[in-house]
Formats: C-alpha cells, structure tokens, sequence
C-alpha cells in the first residue's frame, strides 16, 4: 500500500489555503523559539558560539554551507533573523550571512541539472540554466560586500527603511505577530522546565525545537503552495516565457517564489525546460533574478515575530542586496550578459568533463566554505 502525505491527498482548495496559513503560524512560532532559546543561553554562550561571524569572509560561508545543509534560503535567513532578534548576532555580521545564503541556495537548482547528465545536448543548455545562477549571485557578492564592508550601504538604506517603519534600533516594536506566537512559545519553555532542564540545556533544547518547527514548516508550507499552484505555476512559465524575458520573467520569477515560498522550486522548475530547448537561458535568467527577490519575504515574516528593528534591518538588507544586484548586473547593459557568458563556456566544460561538474559542485558549496570557515573562523 503507497503512503499517503498531506500533499498527495486530494485537499479542496480554500482548505489548503487555511493548512498554509496555520504552517506560517507555526512557522513563526518556530522563529519566535528560537529567539527566546538564544536569550535563555546568555551572552557568554552566544559569544562563543558565534565568534566566527566577526570575520565578514567566514560569516559568508557560514551563510554558504547553513544554506546548502538545509536546502533552503529561506530557512537559514529565517534563523539568521533569529539570532539578531536574540542578540546573539549584530546587523553588521548578519548581513555577509544572507549574502552567503544568497550562494547556497543555487545548490539545488544545479544539482538538478546533473539530472541531465548523460544527454549532452540537454545537459549543456540544463547546466548553463542552474549555473547562471551561481554566478550571477558570486559576481554581486563579489561586488556588493566590499562596498557593505567600507561604506555600509546595504545595511545603511536597509536601517533607514526599518527605522521609517518600526523606529529606532535598540527599542522593541509592538507587532501583533509577537504577541500571538507569545503563547505557544511560553508552553513550549514550560514543557522543558517541567522535564527538569535549565540555564544552557533549557536554553539548547529551544533552540532545537524552533529549527524543527522552523524547518518542518517551511517544508509544509513549501509542498502545500507547490500542490495549489502547480499547474498555473508551470502554465504561467511556459506561456510568457517562450514570448520572450526581460522585467515580465523577472516579475514572474518573484511572483512564483512568494506564492511557493522557495527559490529552489522556482529555480528548479526551469532546468528542465531549459534542458528540453523549451527557453532559452537568456529567458530563464531574469526569471532566477525575481526569485532571489521573491525569497526574501521568508525573512520578512520571520522579522514579524522576532519584533526588534534590528532583525527587520536584516531582512530588509537581504532584500536591499537583491535588488541591488540586479540593478548592476541585469539593468547596466554591459554586464548583463556576463553571468550568461561564464555559465555557457562552464557548461561547454562539464560537457567534455562531466566529472568536473560534480566536482564543481562539491568544491564551490561545500570544500571552500568549510576552509573559508576553519581558517578564518
């Protein structure tokens, strides 16, 4: 007998909206966990385990390899959140964080196109797909975090957006959100105070419990919008993308990512179509270029029950660096066509060498994160 999942079972439409709805409340929850977790620990505690973030470079491949460990930007940035909210982190460390998890999470989308590995033709056009990705994001962190570095303009316009919005940093913001996960988040501490823990471990264990109810959330809630919107998502891509690309893709691209809640599954819906010869990466690119836009709403929301300016900030800088991104590597004529450039002559490479796609692979999402964080941390 197959097994049945809350996806695969026939749910009308408005109740699956509502199952969505009650996943972001306990997604919240999680985050708001989380929080309260890393405060119980202490400063001491937070001090050692986050000591590494103070280097820019290893922050970034922390952000890197959470990301490829969880398979979802949206998860790590919504712990990101978590752990300015508590303290734990500071804007000016958190920010190479995002950008990190900017990198990972284009993991998913080439692991994909390995997919395609044996037909080459189709792995050609499917690997240049998933990797236009990966260098579209290396490029603008290559260019962006120095400029965050010595003049702090990501962080800078991302605080005057919040400060416009909530005040000041330093004061905590009355948000609704924060108040309705209050509850939930006070019965779970009491269920590890009745179980005889305390200090740290008390501390640890809601720590866990949030990157749980986190992850399981955001995994539901990922499934069920896939299930609701599948068949127009894909519908949607075909019809607008074989007309052409341009700002249509792109708005396409954020607009399918907050309905599914995942860059990855936006992402990953193109590598075959660019695989069969269905668009062309010139029309796929800008569609990426809205998803990493459209995930960034994730930590938006996370910002809702974490209610301190400072983690707003946060995720107003993972979307500010987006944008900015775009803006200088798709709307400046001259360097729009070098992310496509470099992942059309990678995929001419992994064609001839398929074993140095998989290396590839390995190499730039895993070995040079961990270094970058052994070393540097």
């Amino acid at each position: 007998m197959s097994r049945l999942s809350l996806t695969s079972v026939r749910i009308p439409g408005p109740l699956r909206s509502a199952i969505v709805v009650g996943l972001i409340y306990i997604f919240l929850v999680g985050v708001s966990s989380l929080e309260t977790g890393i405060k119980i620990m202490g400063e001491d505690t937070q001090e050692r385990l986050f000591s590494a973030a103070s280097n820019p470079i290893a922050a970034l491949c922390i952000g890197i390899l959470g990301t490829v460990l969880v398979q979802s930007s949206s998860a790590s940035t919504s712990v990101i959140v978590g752990l300015v909210a508590s303290g734990a982190l500071g804007v000016d460390d958190a920010v190479p964080m995002v950008m990190g998890a900017n990198i990972g999470t284009t993991v998913t989308n080439t692991l994909v196109s390995l997919g395609h590995i044996r037909q080459s033709g189709e792995f050609r056009r499917a690997f240049a797909a998933a990797t236009v990705h990966d260098f579209f994001n290396v490029l603008a962190v290559a260019i962006l975090l120095p400029i965050e570095l010595i003049f702090g303009i990501i962080s800078n316009i991302a605080k005057s957006i919040s400060e416009a919005l909530v005040g000041a940093s330093g004061t905590e913001w009355k948000s609704p959100v924060k108040a309705w996960v209050k509850e939930p988040v006070g019965w779970l501490r009491s269920f590890w105070e009745a179980v005889g823990t305390s200090g740290n471990l008390e501390g640890a264990l809601m720590v866990l419990t949030g990157l749980v109810i986190i992850l399981a959330a955001l995994t539901l809630i990922t499934k069920n919008m896939r299930a609701l919107v599948a068949d127009r998502v894909e519908r949607s891509v075909n019809a607008l993308l074989s007309r052409g690309g341009g700002a249509i893709a792109l708005v396409l691209g954020l607009l399918i990512t907050i309905a599914v809640q995942s860059s990855s599954i936006t992402t990953s819906i193109l590598i075959p179509l660019a695989g069969a010869g269905v668009i062309s990466l010139r029309n796929a690119y800008p569609v990426t270029l809205g998803a990493n836009v459209g995930t960034t709403i994730t930590a938006l929301l996370a910002s809702l029950a974490a209610s301190s300016p400072e983690s707003l900030t946060v995720a107003l800088a993972h979307t500010t660096f987006n944008v900015a991104g775009i803006l200088l590597l798709y709307v400046l004529p001259f360097a729009r066509d070098v992310p496509i450039r470099a992942a059309e002559a990678l995929a001419e490479v992994a064609v001839v060498r398929r074993t140095l796609a998989v290396a590839y692979v390995a190499v730039a999402f895993i070995v040079v994160p961990l270094i970058g964080v052994v070393v540097l941390g």
